[in-house]
């Protein structure tokens, strides 16, 4: 019989999973647990706060497709790592979440008075996929195992199970068998019938102009290629979710990117049969509704997640299905008919979205002529696409600095982008960065953030200093709450903020900030800081930040009032508006 701690336990089962990286701060309530990673191949990366952990687990999960795990201690530390575990959820991010509770005995119930408690599987199993505690030593393999497996299961999510610290650090003899992966989850994904194939073949066959809606379950799935390939053989444009940007390449002329609206509508409302690919058609795709959406076209759904299957369109056909699995299968069923696809030319209504969408780019790309300091927004994220390597991953943080970004940056390599596009939370970009780093070390990692949403977690640059993570933090300063400000304006004197374009601080409400110099602040912490604000500063200041090898923060005065007059935020306060659909 062997002697071990239940912590030990948790960290074999991991290292038989696969995991490489836990993400979490050190704490005597598990240390048998993080003391035993490294015996079993995981490397413990701590941040300077839980959250920031969460948000590691993440976007590690989401660049590499494996299991992100995340770890806090009882009572604040835990308490600490709620909002990230929040957003994470909310993003659809692959995330088991191991914390410690008070000894058995005093908690759950509450003795009544017990010192950093509360209900911590209550708490996260209002918005987990799955919540529980440990309640004795002999059950933390069954659990755990139930645990990963829910993990696994439907969409991705984050789940949680909460152990002790009596149970984590005491050591037991005991005589577990320790089984595999495939003894007690699910690891071949679901595929489509048969009969779904012959269904789905038939309308797309049938169809006058089929389009692909690719949401983050292709990313999820890593059916990149898989996906290129069905839209290549059937010609179909593709349009993406918020979270589904980089399913594809936007350097294939069938990628119709996000930012391209108007012309995303018309795409949308011209398709007579809707390929549905790890989507929910949530609100920020407008439901799937009319006007934005043909009411009359047939929708065939693909999706992990059986609960998500025609839950807010009709579909003609739901297909239970992982998305790289329904894509190869399509793509046998398609390719004996590529001569007869190639027959239905649908060339000419394709040129004639390319040649709109262009012509939006065109009109976009107008704000790069505009070489004043402070700078003009677009040139951030347009220098960066130009200078960072295509497979760098691109994160994005903040309010209107998230809207430049997505319009002015070009996703070149499919599964790169890295944002809260569901939960909107400023501040997750800095541990996302992070996660990112950990997950793809062998290139400098984009982070493009404003500086409101910098400041919720700036001490977190030690971290990439500590960890030798390279991440480029380029910080939009415009010392504002510029898209607060802007709405706030519009709704005390639009006329005015319409004629000036911005009011005075008089007539604001709590919009403005002070100046915070983050290149110095970043230098504090060990890091590379660079300052600019114009164009060619910038340029060159990034060029050095990449070549320093280090995590590098670039403090960007950008020009307050152009800064807040965003593209595109007219879509953005629609999107909140209930479609006119049914």
């Amino acid at each position: 019989m062997a002697e071990m701690s239940g912590g030990e336990v948790i960290a074999k089962m991991l290292g038989l999973e696969t995991v490489e990286k836990v993400f979490g701060i050190i704490d005597g309530t598990y240390f048998g647990f993080y003391s035993n990673l490294q015996s079993h191949g995981i490397e413990l990366i701590s941040p300077r706060h839980e959250t920031s952990a969460a948000h590691m687990a993440g976007a590690y999960a989401r660049l590499t497709g494996k299991l992100g795990v995340c770890m806090a201690s009882n009572g604040p530390g835990v308490a600490n790592i709620l909002p990230g575990l929040v957003v994470e959820q909310a993003e659809g991010n692959r995330v088991l979440v191991i914390t410690s509770a008070r000894r058995t005995g005093i908690m759950y119930p509450d003795r009544g008075g017990t010192y950093q408690c509360f209900d911590q599987t209550g708490v996260i199993g209002q918005f987990a996929k799955w919540s529980e505690s440990v309640p004795s030593f002999e059950r933390i393999p069954e659990m755990l195992r139930t645990a990963i497996r829910k993990c696994y299961e439907g969409r991705p999510g984050v789940v949680h199970l909460d152990i002790p610290e009596n149970i984590l650090n005491t050591k037991v003899k005991c005589d577990l068998s320790f089984w595999e992966p495939s003894q007690y989850r699910v690891t071949e994904p679901p595929g489509p019938s048969e009969q779904q194939l012959d269904k789905a073949v038939e309308l797309l066959l049938s169809a006058k102009f089929p389009i692909i809606h690719a949401g983050s379950g292709v990313i999820h799935a890593r059916a990149f290629n898989e996906l290129e390939r069905i839209a290549e053989l059937l010609q179909s444009m593709v349009t993406t979710s918020w979270a589904g940007r980089g399913a594809i390449s936007e350097n294939n002329r069938l990628m119709l990117p996000m930012v391209h609206i108007q012309t995303n509508n018309k795409v949308r409302n011209e398709a007579d049969v809707l390929l549905v690919l790890g989507s929910r058609l949530g609100e920020t795709d407008w439901w799937g509704k009319a006007p934005y959406w043909n009411p009359n076209q047939q929708m065939i759904q693909v999706d992990l997640d059986p609960s998500i299957l025609g839950a807010n369109k009709p579909a003609a056909v739901a297909i239970h299905s992982d998305v790289k699995i329904f894509l190869e299968k399509l793509y046998e069923r398609l390719l004996p008919l590529k001569d007869q696809l190639s027959a239905l030319s649908r060339e000419a209504t394709i040129s004639k979205y390319l040649e709109d969408k262009q012509k939006h780019r065109n009109k976009l790309d107008e704000q790069l002529n505009d070489l004043e300091a402070p700078m003009n927004s677009a040139h951030v994220p347009s220098i960066c696409n130009e200078v960072f390597p295509a497979e760098s991953p691109l994160v994005i943080d903040g309010g209107n600095t998230a809207i430049w970004t997505n319009f002015y940056y070009k996703v070149r390599d499919p599964g790169t982008v890295v944002s809260t596009f569901k939960f909107g939370m400023l501040g997750a970009g800095v541990g996302q960065a992070l996660g990112a780093a950990a997950a793809r070390p062998d290139v400098p990692v984009c982070c493009v953030i404003g500086d409101g949403a910098m400041g919720f977690h700036p001490q977190d640059i030690e971290t990439a200093v500590r960890n030798g993570l390279h991440v480029i933090y380029i910080v939009m300063c415009d010392r504002q709450w510029g898209m607060v400000k802007i709405n706030q304006h519009i709704a005390m004197k639009p006329i005015k903020t319409l004629l000036k374009k911005t009011l005075s601080p008089e007539e604001s409400i709590n919009t403005d900030l002070g100046n915070i110099e983050f290149h110095k602040l970043a230098e504090s912490m060990g890091a590379h800081g660079e300052y600019a604000n114009n164009p060619a500063d910038f340029r060159e200041a990034l060029e050095r930040s990449i070549r320093s090898g280090i995590c590098s923060v670039i403090h960007v005065d950008v020009d307050p009032v152009k800064h807040m007059w965003a593209p595109g935020l007219k879509y953005f306060k629609e999107m909140h508006a209930e479609p006119r659909g049914r």
